[in-house]
């Protein structure tokens, strides 16, 4: 894997590109000069979470022949005061469609997460990962 990050603004708006050219910006809080036009970087950690989860989560589904219309995580966190400011709780808001077995779904976030997910396997094991199905 290859990334790049370059500061195309000062002082801390960034492009973070990957080797097939998709970019997205990356800026910091106003609070220390940040100009909110990108995300920030707990931001991307906490959709980076979300992503690999969705990604695992409809593999199982589509293999299980499941392919809900409705698909959204939410991700409600919590960080720690002070500096550095680390997670300290990640809760992904999973809603599908009223359709999809609830129960056989949760085994299945839970899986993914325990054992698939390579961002939640990145992650500090002090953070406590959830989820609720909708």
């Amino acid at each position: 894997m290859s990334t790049t990050l370059t500061r195309i603004e000062n002082p801390y708006v960034f492009e973070f590109e990957n080797s097939n050219g998709v970019k997205c910006l990356i800026d910091a809080a106003p609070n220390i000069g940040g100009k909110d036009k990108g995300f920030r970087p707990m931001e991307l950690l906490g959709g980076a979470l979300a992503g690999c989860v969705a990604i695992d989560l409809v593999s199982i589904l589509n293999k299980q022949r499941v392919d809900p219309e409705l698909f959204k995580i939410t991700i409600r966190s919590k960080r720690k005061e002070g500096i550095p400011s680390p997670f300290e709780s990640i809760i992904l808001v999973i809603e599908v469609d009223e359709s999809i077995d609830k129960r056989k779904l949760d085994k299945n976030v839970k899986l993914v997460i325990d054992k698939y997910c390579s961002v939640a396997a990145s992650l500090d094991n002090n953070i406590v990962l959830g989820h609720e199905i909708i």
